[in-house]
Protein backbone atom coordinates (compact mmCIF):
# COMPACT_ATOMS: atom_id res chain seq x y z
CA UNK A 1 0.00 0.00 0.00
CA UNK A 2 1.63 3.47 -1.12
CA UNK A 3 2.32 5.64 1.80
CA UNK A 4 0.62 9.04 2.07
CA UNK A 5 2.66 12.08 0.94
CA UNK A 6 0.44 14.87 1.73
CA UNK A 7 -2.42 15.53 3.46
CA UNK A 8 -5.39 18.37 2.87
CA UNK A 9 -7.37 19.54 5.74
CA UNK A 10 -9.96 22.12 5.58
CA UNK A 11 -10.29 23.54 8.58
CA UNK A 12 -13.45 24.06 10.55
CA UNK A 13 -14.77 24.54 14.00
CA UNK A 14 -15.58 21.04 15.03
CA UNK A 15 -15.69 18.86 12.12
CA UNK A 16 -12.35 18.94 9.66
CA UNK A 17 -12.23 17.58 6.72
CA UNK A 18 -9.18 14.95 5.38
CA UNK A 19 -7.71 14.38 2.05
CA UNK A 20 -4.52 12.49 1.25
CA UNK A 21 -2.64 11.43 -1.34
CA UNK A 22 0.01 9.60 -2.28
CA UNK A 23 3.24 11.12 -3.50
CA UNK A 24 1.64 10.85 -7.59
CA UNK A 25 -1.46 12.64 -6.48
CA UNK A 26 -3.71 9.01 -5.96
CA UNK A 27 -6.24 9.71 -3.52
CA UNK A 28 -5.51 7.48 -0.27
CA UNK A 29 -8.77 8.31 2.05
CA UNK A 30 -11.04 11.18 2.28
CA UNK A 31 -11.85 11.44 6.28
CA UNK A 32 -14.02 13.65 8.48
CA UNK A 33 -12.73 13.89 11.79
CA UNK A 34 -13.95 15.51 14.95
CA UNK A 35 -11.50 18.50 16.65
CA UNK A 36 -10.49 16.07 19.89
CA UNK A 37 -9.12 13.63 17.29
CA UNK A 38 -7.46 15.56 14.53
CA UNK A 39 -3.56 15.43 16.39
CA UNK A 40 -4.35 11.65 17.82
CA UNK A 41 -4.83 10.90 13.79
CA UNK A 42 -1.88 12.81 12.66
CA UNK A 43 0.39 11.55 15.18
CA UNK A 44 -0.05 8.46 13.82
CA UNK A 45 0.66 9.04 10.27
CA UNK A 46 4.07 8.86 8.80
CA UNK A 47 5.86 12.18 8.14
CA UNK A 48 4.57 14.07 5.37
CA UNK A 49 3.28 17.51 4.11
CA UNK A 50 0.51 18.45 5.92
CA UNK A 51 -1.49 21.64 4.22
CA UNK A 52 -3.94 24.33 5.45
CA UNK A 53 -5.80 27.54 3.96
CA UNK A 54 -4.38 30.42 6.24
CA UNK A 55 -6.80 31.68 8.68
CA UNK A 56 -7.19 32.53 12.49
CA UNK A 57 -6.80 29.08 13.08
CA UNK A 58 -4.85 27.64 11.05
CA UNK A 59 -0.99 29.29 12.56
CA UNK A 60 -2.57 27.13 15.61
CA UNK A 61 -2.57 24.23 14.20
CA UNK A 62 0.49 24.76 12.51
CA UNK A 63 2.25 24.53 15.35
CA UNK A 64 0.80 21.71 17.02
CA UNK A 65 1.20 19.40 13.37
CA UNK A 66 4.49 20.68 13.49
CA UNK A 67 5.57 19.22 16.74
CA UNK A 68 4.48 15.83 15.27
CA UNK A 69 7.33 15.99 12.46
CA UNK A 70 5.23 17.08 9.74
CA UNK A 71 6.05 19.68 7.26
CA UNK A 72 3.23 22.64 7.79
CA UNK A 73 2.37 24.45 4.41
CA UNK A 74 -0.15 27.56 4.77
CA UNK A 75 -1.73 28.79 1.87
CA UNK A 76 -3.30 31.81 0.94
CA UNK A 77 -7.56 30.89 -0.12
CA UNK A 78 -7.28 32.75 -3.13
CA UNK A 79 -4.72 30.57 -4.15
CA UNK A 80 -7.16 27.22 -3.41
CA UNK A 81 -10.32 28.51 -5.04
CA UNK A 82 -8.92 28.05 -8.73
CA UNK A 83 -7.73 24.24 -7.71
CA UNK A 84 -11.75 23.53 -6.50
CA UNK A 85 -12.93 21.20 -9.23
CA UNK A 86 -16.69 21.33 -9.29
CA UNK A 87 -18.82 22.62 -5.86
CA UNK A 88 -18.39 24.06 -2.89
CA UNK A 89 -18.03 21.44 -0.16
CA UNK A 90 -15.61 20.32 2.42
CA UNK A 91 -14.28 17.17 0.42
CA UNK A 92 -13.83 19.72 -2.66
CA UNK A 93 -11.65 22.03 -0.36
CA UNK A 94 -9.43 19.53 0.95
CA UNK A 95 -8.56 18.47 -2.53
CA UNK A 96 -7.78 21.29 -3.86
CA UNK A 97 -5.47 22.64 -0.68
CA UNK A 98 -4.02 19.58 -1.83
CA UNK A 99 -3.47 19.88 -5.21
CA UNK A 100 -2.65 23.72 -4.48
CA UNK A 101 0.36 22.76 -1.99
CA UNK A 102 2.04 20.39 -4.42
CA UNK A 103 2.29 23.01 -7.31
CA UNK A 104 5.97 24.00 -7.52
CA UNK A 105 5.51 27.38 -7.82
CA UNK A 106 3.00 27.99 -5.02
CA UNK A 107 3.38 30.92 -2.45
CA UNK A 108 2.90 29.53 1.12
CA UNK A 109 2.16 31.61 3.99
CA UNK A 110 4.92 31.40 7.03
CA UNK A 111 3.77 30.03 10.45
CA UNK A 112 3.50 32.55 13.23
CA UNK A 113 4.98 31.95 16.89
CA UNK A 114 2.95 32.17 19.97
CA UNK A 115 4.98 35.62 20.46
CA UNK A 116 3.83 36.64 17.37
CA UNK A 117 0.35 36.76 17.49
CA UNK A 118 0.26 38.03 21.19
CA UNK A 119 2.13 40.89 19.81
CA UNK A 120 0.13 41.38 17.10
CA UNK A 121 -3.27 41.17 19.27
CA UNK A 122 -2.35 44.92 20.66
CA UNK A 123 -2.51 46.28 17.40
CA UNK A 124 -6.30 44.23 16.95
CA UNK A 125 -7.50 45.17 20.06
CA UNK A 126 -6.79 49.08 19.41
CA UNK A 127 -8.27 49.14 16.45
CA UNK A 128 -11.66 47.61 17.87
CA UNK A 129 -11.41 50.31 20.85
CA UNK A 130 -10.94 53.04 17.85
CA UNK A 131 -13.69 51.80 15.97
CA UNK A 132 -16.03 51.69 19.21
CA UNK A 133 -14.77 55.16 20.35
CA UNK A 134 -15.68 56.26 16.62
CA UNK A 135 -19.01 54.95 16.45
CA UNK A 136 -20.06 56.38 20.31
CA UNK A 137 -18.99 59.76 19.24
CA UNK A 138 -21.16 59.58 15.65
CA UNK A 139 -24.16 58.23 17.96
CA UNK A 140 -23.70 60.92 20.23
CA UNK A 141 -23.57 63.31 17.53
CA UNK A 142 -26.15 62.15 15.56
CA UNK A 143 -28.39 62.27 18.74
CA UNK A 144 -27.13 66.02 19.75
CA UNK A 145 -28.36 66.80 16.24
CA UNK A 146 -31.99 65.75 16.25
CA UNK A 147 -32.53 68.11 18.80
CA UNK A 148 -30.69 71.58 17.13
CA UNK A 149 -27.30 70.70 18.60
CA UNK A 150 -23.81 70.49 15.94
CA UNK A 151 -20.80 69.53 17.23
CA UNK A 152 -17.48 69.36 15.33
CA UNK A 153 -16.93 65.27 14.40
CA UNK A 154 -13.36 63.86 15.63
CA UNK A 155 -12.43 63.02 18.87
CA UNK A 156 -10.60 66.19 19.61
CA UNK A 157 -13.85 68.05 20.35
CA UNK A 158 -14.94 66.35 22.62
CA UNK A 159 -14.23 68.35 25.52
CA UNK A 160 -16.69 70.72 23.32
CA UNK A 161 -19.17 67.99 23.24
CA UNK A 162 -19.42 67.55 27.00
CA UNK A 163 -19.68 71.94 28.12
CA UNK A 164 -22.52 71.05 25.69
CA UNK A 165 -24.75 68.42 27.41
CA UNK A 166 -23.32 69.89 30.96
CA UNK A 167 -23.28 73.45 31.17
CA UNK A 168 -24.80 74.94 27.91
CA UNK A 169 -28.42 76.46 28.87
CA UNK A 170 -29.99 74.33 26.29
CA UNK A 171 -33.64 72.77 26.07
CA UNK A 172 -32.48 69.21 25.72
CA UNK A 173 -34.60 67.07 27.97
CA UNK A 174 -33.45 65.78 31.52
CA UNK A 175 -33.77 61.87 29.94
CA UNK A 176 -31.54 62.49 26.72
CA UNK A 177 -29.37 64.72 28.78
CA UNK A 178 -28.25 61.74 31.21
CA UNK A 179 -27.85 58.98 28.35
CA UNK A 180 -25.65 61.79 26.29
CA UNK A 181 -23.49 61.66 30.05
CA UNK A 182 -23.20 57.83 29.72
CA UNK A 183 -21.94 58.00 26.02
CA UNK A 184 -20.21 60.48 27.23
CA UNK A 185 -18.52 58.32 30.37
CA UNK A 186 -18.10 55.21 27.56
CA UNK A 187 -15.94 57.21 25.20
CA UNK A 188 -13.81 58.49 27.82
CA UNK A 189 -13.45 54.95 29.30
CA UNK A 190 -12.12 54.01 25.05
CA UNK A 191 -9.84 56.74 25.21
CA UNK A 192 -8.33 55.84 28.42
CA UNK A 193 -8.09 52.23 27.41
CA UNK A 194 -6.47 53.07 23.63
CA UNK A 195 -4.38 55.68 25.42
CA UNK A 196 -2.69 52.79 27.51
CA UNK A 197 -2.42 50.82 24.44
CA UNK A 198 -0.19 53.13 22.81
CA UNK A 199 2.24 53.64 25.99
CA UNK A 200 2.42 50.37 25.72
CA UNK A 201 3.34 50.24 21.66
CA UNK A 202 5.56 53.50 22.61
CA UNK A 203 7.36 50.84 25.15
CA UNK A 204 7.95 48.53 22.91
CA UNK A 205 9.29 50.70 19.99
CA UNK A 206 11.41 52.35 22.31
CA UNK A 207 12.90 48.87 23.65
CA UNK A 208 12.94 46.67 20.21
CA UNK A 209 16.17 47.62 17.54
CA UNK A 210 14.00 47.14 14.73
CA UNK A 211 10.93 49.75 15.35
CA UNK A 212 14.04 52.35 16.61
CA UNK A 213 15.81 52.06 13.11
CA UNK A 214 12.25 52.01 11.53
CA UNK A 215 11.20 55.37 12.94
CA UNK A 216 14.27 57.15 11.06
CA UNK A 217 12.30 56.98 8.15
CA UNK A 218 9.75 60.14 7.60
CA UNK A 219 6.25 59.14 8.40
CA UNK A 220 6.99 56.08 10.13
CA UNK A 221 6.27 56.80 14.53
CA UNK A 222 6.27 53.93 16.66
CA UNK A 223 2.56 52.39 15.50
CA UNK A 224 3.74 52.06 12.37
CA UNK A 225 7.28 50.61 13.22
CA UNK A 226 5.75 48.19 16.04
CA UNK A 227 3.09 46.92 13.82
CA UNK A 228 5.66 46.10 10.63
CA UNK A 229 7.47 43.61 13.27
CA UNK A 230 4.66 42.41 14.77
CA UNK A 231 2.20 41.91 11.01
CA UNK A 232 5.35 41.46 8.43
CA UNK A 233 5.95 37.89 7.76
CA UNK A 234 9.38 37.17 8.29
CA UNK A 235 11.95 39.76 5.85
CA UNK A 236 13.51 36.45 4.21
CA UNK A 237 10.62 35.73 2.69
CA UNK A 238 10.91 38.99 0.07
CA UNK A 239 13.72 38.80 -2.05
CA UNK A 240 13.73 42.89 -2.83
CA UNK A 241 12.22 45.79 -1.32
CA UNK A 242 9.44 46.15 -4.22
CA UNK A 243 8.27 42.48 -3.47
CA UNK A 244 7.55 44.10 -0.05
CA UNK A 245 5.46 46.69 -1.18
CA UNK A 246 3.04 44.50 -3.41
CA UNK A 247 2.75 42.04 -0.76
CA UNK A 248 1.34 45.03 0.96
CA UNK A 249 -1.07 45.98 -2.12
CA UNK A 250 0.70 49.11 -2.54
CA UNK A 251 1.18 48.45 -6.55
CA UNK A 252 -1.34 48.98 -9.60
CA UNK A 253 -3.00 46.06 -9.94
CA UNK A 254 -2.22 44.91 -13.46
CA UNK A 255 -4.72 43.70 -16.51
CA UNK A 256 -2.17 43.17 -19.49
CA UNK A 257 -2.26 41.52 -22.53
CA UNK A 258 -0.78 41.82 -26.35
CA UNK A 259 2.31 43.18 -25.28
CA UNK A 260 -0.03 46.42 -23.66
CA UNK A 261 0.70 47.52 -20.28
CA UNK A 262 -2.41 48.41 -18.90
CA UNK A 263 -2.00 49.24 -14.88
CA UNK A 264 -5.32 50.05 -12.63
CA UNK A 265 -5.83 50.48 -8.89
CA UNK A 266 -3.83 49.13 -6.35
CA UNK A 267 -3.66 45.66 -5.61
CA UNK A 268 -4.71 46.41 -1.92
CA UNK A 269 -3.23 41.95 -1.31
CA UNK A 270 -1.43 41.50 2.06
CA UNK A 271 -1.84 42.86 5.56
CA UNK A 272 -4.42 45.98 4.84
CA UNK A 273 -4.04 47.44 8.37
CA UNK A 274 -0.50 47.38 7.88
CA UNK A 275 -1.44 49.10 4.54
CA UNK A 276 -3.80 51.25 6.20
CA UNK A 277 -1.02 52.50 8.51
CA UNK A 278 1.53 53.22 5.62
CA UNK A 279 -0.64 55.32 3.88
CA UNK A 280 -1.57 57.47 6.71
CA UNK A 281 1.71 58.01 7.40
CA UNK A 282 3.01 59.08 4.06
CA UNK A 283 -0.72 61.41 4.28
CA UNK A 284 1.34 62.98 7.53
CA UNK A 285 4.00 63.50 5.05
CA UNK A 286 2.28 65.00 2.68
CA UNK A 287 0.05 67.68 4.47
CA UNK A 288 2.83 68.48 5.96
CA UNK A 289 5.34 68.94 2.72
CA UNK A 290 1.98 70.45 1.44
CA UNK A 291 1.50 73.18 4.07
CA UNK A 292 5.56 73.88 5.01
CA UNK A 293 6.90 72.79 1.56
CA UNK A 294 8.83 69.62 0.41
CA UNK A 295 12.62 69.96 0.26
CA UNK A 296 14.01 72.06 -3.10
CA UNK A 297 14.67 69.59 -5.51
CA UNK A 298 13.22 66.35 -3.76
CA UNK A 299 11.27 63.65 -5.22
CA UNK A 300 8.02 64.71 -2.90
CA UNK A 301 8.69 68.18 -4.28
CA UNK A 302 8.43 67.33 -8.18
CA UNK A 303 5.30 65.13 -7.27
CA UNK A 304 3.57 67.25 -5.48
CA UNK A 305 3.77 69.74 -8.45
CA UNK A 306 2.31 67.29 -10.98
CA UNK A 307 0.01 64.65 -8.99
CA UNK A 308 -2.90 64.94 -6.69
CA UNK A 309 -1.98 64.40 -3.24
CA UNK A 310 -3.86 60.89 -2.77
CA UNK A 311 -1.92 59.30 -5.16
CA UNK A 312 1.56 61.18 -4.10
CA UNK A 313 0.36 59.67 -0.48
CA UNK A 314 -0.05 55.97 -1.88
CA UNK A 315 3.27 56.57 -3.97
CA UNK A 316 5.15 57.60 -1.05
CA UNK A 317 3.42 54.94 0.86
CA UNK A 318 5.27 52.35 -1.38
CA UNK A 319 8.35 54.39 -1.24
CA UNK A 320 8.22 53.82 2.67
CA UNK A 321 7.64 50.46 2.38
CA UNK A 322 10.71 49.73 0.60
CA UNK A 323 12.91 51.37 2.77
CA UNK A 324 11.52 49.72 5.42
CA UNK A 325 12.64 46.03 3.68
CA UNK A 326 15.74 47.47 3.16
CA UNK A 327 16.39 48.77 6.86
CA UNK A 328 15.03 45.05 7.92
CA UNK A 329 17.01 43.15 5.41
CA UNK A 330 20.41 45.19 6.03
CA UNK A 331 20.45 47.00 8.76
CA UNK A 332 21.37 50.71 9.64
CA UNK A 333 19.36 53.96 9.75
CA UNK A 334 17.71 55.55 7.44
CA UNK A 335 19.47 58.71 5.55
CA UNK A 336 17.64 61.01 3.63
CA UNK A 337 18.99 61.49 -0.15
CA UNK A 338 20.65 64.36 -1.37
CA UNK A 339 18.61 66.73 -3.28
CA UNK A 340 18.58 66.74 -7.02
CA UNK A 341 21.03 69.48 -8.61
Amino acid sequence: MESVSMIGIDLAKHVFQLHGAAADGTVLFRRKLRREKLLDFLAAQPACVVAMEACASAHYWGREIGRLGHEVRLIAPAYVKPFVKRQKNDTADAEAICEAAGRPTMRFVAVKSEAQQASAMIFKARDLLVRQRTATINALRGHLAEFGIIAPKGPAHIGRLQVIIEDDPNDLPDPARALCQDLLEMITSLSTRIRALDQEIARRARQDDTPKRLMTIPGIGPVIATAVEALAPPVETFDRGRDFAAWMGLTPRQNSTGGKSRLGKTSKMGQRDLRRLFIIGASAVVRWASMRGAPAGSWLERMLAKKPRMLVAVALANKMARIAWALMAKGGVYRAPAPAA
